[in-house]
């Protein structure tokens, strides 16, 4: 069953020349944007320590990049929530 639910919500297992190509895709990506790697990391933390401040995450398994769209870029973040923090925390 959890196959199944992980096939449905785009989370089933991948090739490593499936890993191999999206990490060039983001690579290049990154170029076209011209956003270095120190940017990123910066960008990562500063997400990191916003969303911390509402929710507690899972920093191991968030991936935060960059998608091509044919004109533009955009930032795409998957970030998975383990609970909601108190309000007025």
């Amino acid at each position: 069953m959890l196959e199944a639910l992980m096939k449905i919500f785009g989370k089933q297992e991948k090739s490593s020349q499936q890993i191999a190509h999206d990490r060039l895709k983001v690579v290049l990506i990154h170029d076209r944007a011209s956003i270095s790697p120190e940017v990123m990391d910066k960008l990562r933390d500063d997400i990191i320590r916003v969303i911390s401040n509402y929710m507690e995450i899972d920093k191991k398994d968030m991936e935060i990049n960059l998608a091509n769209d044919d004109d533009s870029v955009a930032l795409v973040a998957n970030i998975p929530v383990s609970k909601m923090k108190p309000a007025g925390h």
